[in-house]
């Protein structure tokens, strides 16, 4: 049988689906375009947003009309958060945030047999980590790596909480195993990720954490570039920088999530961090890791933001002189504490300050940018467009360059210019041992 895959949302999601890949085709099944007519349809929801949750409706929508007689599997947060939204909608296969192998299987069933089946338990209940096969069936380049699942934070203007439940890890052991197999499979980056790998290991009450599991890692796998998701600014301390700096494959860009950059915004965000210590842990991995990206998210329109508050929060993103930064509208999800806040802001506001922050961005990326003109930069090329090969410096730039046959290969370039959303790059000669 033939399935297609649609997934929203975080990398998290994505590892998801690479692995429920895996499984489908183990079976012998093959997988299929979303956009022509399959046996089945298998959707990975996200509930981040308003939009997010629109979006899996609609996928659902699209699935029944590219074949009717199709099964559809829905899986993922809107479906843990929503169920009764997705039965609405008569899904043939429904499961919340855990499980993905019993999905799996009761969706190959509900194509075989017609049998409908769901799931989806509290996801404050106690789970366990589910460990699933890692990487993807596409080009063997970058893989991801799943670590962690969960979330013990509670920030006021989030779900993922009570849609992932609470903090689990993936034993160190195992994911040494996933990254040494991923390096034998041909993968030239891991991206290790979670819902907050940050709190890795922090169940188990042991003093485990993310600085670990991390070093023996990149013990493990030398010659694999290791590329980490987003961080809590709390995990960046002299400890984590120590020990992870004299490691060639630690890819130097360090996504610290702010959200905010006014202290009366995070605390009302409930952020377990105010911008003192956000400008310590940029300050220690520019120290420690020189000529570093340093990401961010932000969220613009959060309830009672004053205009006061929000010039705040430009000014210090640019006194973090951030080299990329993802803006979002604040989104009202009900059952979140943020939603019944007074002083909820307008659409028109909200976006107004959005495109005031894009701006900020955009001028702080191509500063990060102009500053890498006249380096040598690592490149991972990934594929090739309009005649010119692109990939990844270690630090995340986007690079262009002529060459031949350079995908899945990592080539020392020269950066010459600022070239489309990145880089152009002048390829340095191969650098091969005398005698």
């Amino acid at each position: 049988m033939k399935f297609a895959f649609f997934t929203l949302g975080c990398k998290v999601n994505q590892y998801e689906t690479q692995a429920m890949e895996q499984m489908l085709t183990a079976e012998g099944h093959t997988l299929g375009s979303f956009d022509e007519p399959c046996d089945g349809y298998i959707i990975n929801t996200c509930t981040v947003t308003a939009v997010s949750d629109k979006k899996s409706r609609n996928a659902i929508r699209r699935a029944r009309r590219c074949n009717p007689h199709a099964i559809i599997g829905v899986c993922g947060c809107y479906a843990q958060a929503e169920p009764d939204q997705l039965r609405a909608l008569e899904v043939d296969v429904l499961s919340g945030t855990d499980g993905r192998a019993e999905f799996i299987w009761h969706v190959i069933r509900a194509a075989q047999e017609r049998i409908r089946w769901e799931h989806v338990e509290d996801a404050g209940l106690p789970r366990s980590f589910e460990i699933l096969p890692a990487g993807g069936l596409a080009a063997r380049t970058r893989a991801l790596l799943k670590i962690e699942d969960g979330c013990n934070n509670f920030c006021t203007y989030c779900k993922i909480p009570y849609v992932r439940g609470r903090v689990r890890s993936m034993p160190l052991a195992e994911a040494v195993r996933q990254a040494q197999q991923l390096a034998r499979e041909g993968y030239r980056e891991i991206v290790v990720n979670g819902i907050e790998i940050s709190s890795w290991g922090a169940e188990r009450k042991d003093g485990s954490c993310l600085r670990q599991l991390l070093e023996a890692v990149l013990r493990a796998v030398p010659s694999v570039r290791i590329r980490l998701g987003s961080l809590e600014p709390r995990t960046i301390d002299e400890e984590f920088c120590r020990t992870l700096c004299g490691f060639d494959n630690l890819c130097p860009q360090f996504h610290l999530s702010l959200q905010s950059g006014s202290d009366s915004v995070l605390k009302r965000m409930h952020r377990k961090y105010d911008t003192a210590r956000y400008l310590q842990s940029v300050e220690l991995l520019r120290r420690y890791f020189p000529g570093c990206a340093v990401t961010t998210d932000l969220i613009v329109g959060f309830p009672g933001e004053t205009e006061e508050e929000f010039r705040q929060s430009l000014a210090f993103v640019k006194t973090c002189a951030i080299s990329a930064f993802h803006i979002f509208p604040y989104s009202r999800r009900a059952g979140t504490a943020a939603s019944s806040m007074g002083g909820q802001l307008t659409q028109a506001v909200k976006e107004s300050r959005a495109a005031q922050a894009a701006e900020i961005a955009d001028a702080l990326e191509q500063a990060y940018l102009r500053a890498q003109v006249g380096t040598e930069q690592e490149v991972l090329f990934e594929q090739e467009q309009d005649g010119l090969f692109v990939g990844h410096a270690k630090n995340y730039v986007r690079v262009y360059a002529e060459g031949r046959a350079l995908q899945n290969m990592v080539r020392t370039v020269r950066v010459t210019s600022l070239f489309r959303d990145g880089v152009r790059g002048e390829l340095l000669p191969v650098q091969t041992d005398a005698g």
